[in-house]
């Protein structure tokens, strides 16, 4: 018997994620994750602690100055994180 509505493993997979809505922590998760290549080596060493929570990055960062920088460009960390993400995920992005 030949079956006609085969679906890719994959396929089957998201569409539970998108049920479940686990898709958007996947994505927040993802998010996360692409912090040291997006900021650098030299920044990352920085950071001391990450956390993610309904599209809010936080950050503890080590170094004063740096802080104070990367508050200043948030709105662009931001554009880059979503842009990579190919949709809006991170909403806010906090520095401690």
């Amino acid at each position: 018997m030949k079956r006609t509505n085969a679906q890719s493993v994959g396929d089957i997979i998201n569409q539970v994620l998108r049920q479940e809505r686990l898709d958007v922590r996947l994505d927040e998760q993802r998010a996360l994750a692409m912090w040291p290549e997006l900021v650098g080596a030299g920044i990352n060493r920085y950071t001391t602690a990450r956390a993610v929570k309904d599209g809010v990055l936080t950050f503890t960062i080590s170094s004063a100055p740096l802080r104070n920088e990367l508050m200043l460009s948030r709105s662009t960390l931001i554009a880059r994180i979503n842009e990579a993400l190919g949709h809006e995920v991170i909403k806010e992005i906090i520095f401690r």
